[in-house]
């Protein structure tokens, strides 16, 4: 497998040498962000809000329950996540050469997002 890099349920800390403290304005002081993970600039709001949409939206299950946001991160084999992935890259796909597609862009993409989070999910899990 390799070194994990990330262990879930933990916080790695990243550290730095330098000890430079900002200080705003209105006095208040910080620490600077220099090597922290830049979560805001790393991700587009305008696709977590979309993919957000995707996600409520399959949340309504055959019975007409609603499932649990999070019932994903109970478990789902890496094998259903990979098939489930190549469909709705194929979906894509056909879509992007100018064929006929099933979902349409935006659906394919978020499917796959979420087939690619599931899969890494449990593979940091393993």
């Amino acid at each position: 497998m390799g070194v994990k890099e990330f262990e879930p349920n933990t916080i790695q800390a990243i550290t730095t040498e330098t000890a430079e403290i900002r200080q705003f304005s209105t006095g208040a002081t910080r620490d600077t962000a220099e090597g922290k993970y830049d979560y805001e600039g790393f991700l587009s709001p305008w696709v977590i809000e979309r993919y957000a949409r995707y996600m409520h939206k399959n949340r309504k299950q055959s019975d007409g329950q609603l499932r649990d946001s999070d019932n994903w991160q109970k478990g789902i084999p890496k094998d259903v996540y990979i098939k489930s992935m190549f469909r709705h890259f194929m979906d894509l796909w056909f879509g992007h050469r100018g064929e006929f597609s099933q979902e349409g862009t935006e659906e394919a993409l978020c499917a796959l997002m979420f087939n690619i989070q599931g899969y890494l999910h449990e593979l940091l899990k393993e």
